[in-house]
């Protein structure tokens, strides 16, 4: 049963009772999926100004230049729109120059940072520029249909895919095979990638490997590699431990916006609602507190949790959590598999909400 009610024995602090993720079970149209496809809201004033480099990573500072001449070198005709029907009215020449670059690097080295500001520095109007994750674009295609996602896409000046998914290789060739229509149109492309199941090394996936997995494409991408390791904890105190079931049910009765699940039950949740959706589900939510925090059972169960962690960073929802701290949530089965990648990274980036959430509760 959800934690909808204060624990026994204790009075609300606040008169309304907190929101429910298990009781939202959000829909949502296509239109909004393209409407949404700009930077979310934990990336929308970054730039590359803001982007503090390592000083230990040359790679890092070099990045910012690189991706800041890549920005500037997409202006013109098509970015203002007034070339639009010229890529419609006859098949255009394919480009002689890499149309794409690609962010080779770790989690939590700033990849989606530097994505988000070459969006913003890109010279075109935002509706005229994509940014959203793999998952989020095959949603598109599936909510679409691939011939209007190609044609959607391709008055774009800018498609920027973060998390580029190379475990299933059917969305791979799909994704692939609509990047190729959109390069023809002139679409210029910038991307991260995920790891493939079996790529362990050291939490990131090579460019290579990337540049193969995506074949006739892997011309049209300049490889750009950022050294260094995970800024979430770059000279951060560590998360704090999980609070008590009655601190957690207090601070979401006191905190306006706030929802209030068990842990177990919010998994089950995720299992009936499309990923897609994730997104929607968090809409409004100013934090969102669990209690019965427990290891996760099997790994699609797991895979779920992932998304619904990248949604809550990327719209900067604190966590605040009874039960296990979030580093013991994946069984070291899947932290050594071939999804580790995944689940290291959102170890991390609930560790950051779980620091985030301190406030909410009452000293």
């Amino acid at each position: 049963m959800s934690s909808s009610t204060a624990l026994s024995g204790q009075s609300p602090i606040a008169e309304t009772a907190p929101l429910s993720l298990c009781a939202r079970e959000p829909h949502v149209p296509a239109d909004r999926l393209v409407a949404e496809m700009v930077p979310p809201p934990r990336f929308d004033s970054v730039r590359f100004d803001t982007y503090v480099p390592d000083p230990n990573q040359r790679s890092q500072i070099e990045a910012v230049k690189v991706l800041s001449d890549f920005a500037a070198g997409l202006g013109g005709a098509h970015a203002s729109g007034s070339g639009r029907r010229k890529w419609f009215s006859k098949k255009p020449s394919a480009p002689s120059a890499p149309l794409g670059v690609y962010l080779d690097g770790g989690y939590g080295v700033g990849k989606t940072h530097l994505l988000a500001s070459l969006w913003h520095a890109t010279p075109a109007e935002p509706s005229l520029k994509a940014f959203g994750t793999f998952v989020e674009l095959t949603n598109l295609v599936g909510a679409l249909g691939f011939q209007q996602t190609v044609k959607t896409l391709s008055g774009h000046r800018l498609l920027c895919i973060d998390e580029f998914e190379l475990d299933d290789p059917g969305d791979t060739v799909l994704v692939s095979s609509l990047l190729s229509r959109l390069v023809e149109a002139g679409v210029a492309l910038a991307a991260t990638s995920n790891t493939l199941p079996g790529k362990l090394g050291e939490g990131r996936f090579a460019a290579a490997d990337f540049l193969r997995e995506i074949q006739g494409l892997s011309s049209h991408f300049r490889p750009l590699r950022i050294d260094g390791e995970d800024y979430r904890h770059r000279g951060l105190p560590e998360a704090p431990p999980p609070y008590s079931d009655e601190q957690v049910t207090r601070a979401a009765y006191a905190t306006e916006g706030a929802s209030l699940d068990d842990f177990p039950s919010l998994l089950d949740h995720l299992a009936r609602v499309h990923p897609s959706r994730y997104g929607a589900l968090t809409d409004g939510l100013r934090a969102v507190c669990l209690t019965e925090v427990q290891p996760v059972p099997d790994q699609s169960t797991a895979l779920r949790l992932v998304v619904l962690a990248d949604r809550l960073y990327d719209r900067e929802v604190p966590v605040l959590a009874s039960g296990l701290p979030f580093d013991r949530l994946f069984s070291e089965e899947m932290l050594n598999g071939g999804y580790r990648k995944k689940y290291f990274r959102a170890i991390s980036r609930l560790t950051a909400l779980a620091r985030d959430a301190k406030d909410l509760v009452a000293k």
